[in-house]
């Protein structure tokens, strides 16, 4: 049995400012016990669900300590505050001893998540998150143009399974057998009670539109993470061994917001709604894991939706190019250093078109400190890229100002 868990109580005077936006080296968050707390970015991107204040039993300051990265929020006191503080130690204590707070904690976390992925979806792609589980047949097709059989094969199954009077079924079917002699081994289905799966590579683990019940730990193996928008394929990451996935529709019973595929082959271990209740008290660290992750994901998304606002382009890809490396943890004074992706990517994660990319690119290659080695990108010189991509920050707010007060003197 775990011990008493030694929590410190913390009052702040009403207006003070707890935590401080852009502050690094989180090592706590905190539970509000009593009085009331304001949130505020610099820049409110979207709205988020919830409002910005909070009351006994909201906490903040998560996303930060879990994920070992800056703030993305200021936390100011409104009223006089008594604040729990948890070390980020103390939490998988803290999931032990109160595990109706570490669900809490998990299950606002994966809203966050899916509704903060939608809007950059929204703002980057220009598309909204298909959730209609017909679009399952849109995901095969796009794979069958590609000739990718094996993914196209499970998606025209699924479609044919949770659609099966859809106006594509007949289609789909014939579809599936004229490209079944094209397959490599393919595994559709597992018994509820098989906890640990082996993928062959090129398999699809699930598709995106499709109802999920299971999350996945990663045991041996890779696993690509991407999404169909537009008829084309949209790399949102690739996952390595100890890496949790599809979790958010476990958590929320909502269908399957990406495709995953074995990008080699790998080992996995199913983990059902009536497992991970249980697991949550049981093994606090993979709930500790799995906190980690969400927050990770939640930092990464928020510096993804403010790198929008930044209207020159040459200055998104900057932006972009240093939210890697914080989200990578690289040092500034590294002398060179070379990203695990290229121009066209970088292209994608601002969210231009490829023509009017390339031409943006080409600007960036004006700084001589930046190259192309390899089809990737290569940097001779870390601390420019902070320092150019602060410049441009720092132009944008000042135009930012500038059009507000046009706005506010027009009134």
């Amino acid at each position: 049995m775990p011990g008493p868990l030694q929590l410190a109580f913390i009052n702040y005077k009403k207006d003070s400012y707890i935590i401080v936006e852009g502050k690094p080296n989180a090592d706590r968050f905190f539970i509000i016990r009593q009085g009331k707390v304001r949130l505020s970015k610099d820049v409110e991107v979207v709205q988020e669900e919830g409002g910005s204040v909070l009351g006994p039993g909201d906490f903040f300051g998560v996303v930060s300590t879990m994920s070992s990265h800056s703030h993305i929020e200021t936390a100011q006191a409104i009223t006089d505050v008594t604040l729990i503080s948890v070390m980020k130690e103390q939490y998988g204590q803290l999931i032990q001893n109160n595990t109706p707070v570490a669900m809490k904690i998990i299950l606002q976390f994966s809203k966050r998540v899916r509704y903060l992925d939608e809007a950059l979806t929204r703002l980057t792609l220009k598309n909204t998150a298909e959730e209609d589980v017909s679009h399952l047949y849109n995901v095969a097709e796009y794979y069958t143009r590609q000739n990718q059989y094996n993914q196209a094969y499970y998606a025209f199954n699924q479609y044919i399974k949770y659609c099966p009077q859809g106006g594509n079924a007949n289609k789909a079917r014939q579809l599936m057998a004229k490209i079944a002699g094209y397959i490599k081994s393919v595994k559709i289905e597992f018994k509820s009670d098989e906890f640990n799966r082996v993928y062959p590579k090129d398999n699809m683990i699930f598709s995106e539109g499709e109802p999920g019940e299971e999350l996945f730990i990663i045991q041996k193996g890779s696993v690509k993470i991407a999404k169909i928008v537009d008829n084309n394929e949209v790399l949102l990451a690739v996952l390595k061994a100890g890496d949790i996935f599809g979790e958010m529709s476990l958590l929320e019973s909502k269908p399957r917001a990406a495709c995953a595929v074995a990008y080699e082959e790998c080992h996995l271990m199913a983990v059902n709604r009536a497992n991970f209740e249980r697991m949550v008290s049981t093994q606090p660290q993979i709930v500790s894991r799995l906190t980690t992750l969400l927050a990770e994901r939640i930092w990464f998304i928020y510096k993804q939706l403010v790198n929008t606002l930044i209207h020159d382009p040459v200055g998104r890809m900057y932006d972009a190019l240093l939210i890697q490396l914080e989200k990578n943890r690289v040092p500034f004074n590294t002398s060179t250093y070379t990203f695990d992706f290229g121009p066209r990517e970088l292209v994608n994660m601002v969210g231009i078109t490829q023509s009017e990319g390339s031409l943006v690119f080409q600007k960036l290659l004006a700084n001589k400190r930046i190259q192309v080695v390899n089809e990737k990108i290569h940097s001779t010189d870390l601390s420019d890229i902070f320092k150019q991509t602060e410049y441009y920050r720092k132009m944008e707010k000042i135009e930012r100002s500038r059009r507000e007060g046009t706005a506010i003197s027009s009134l």
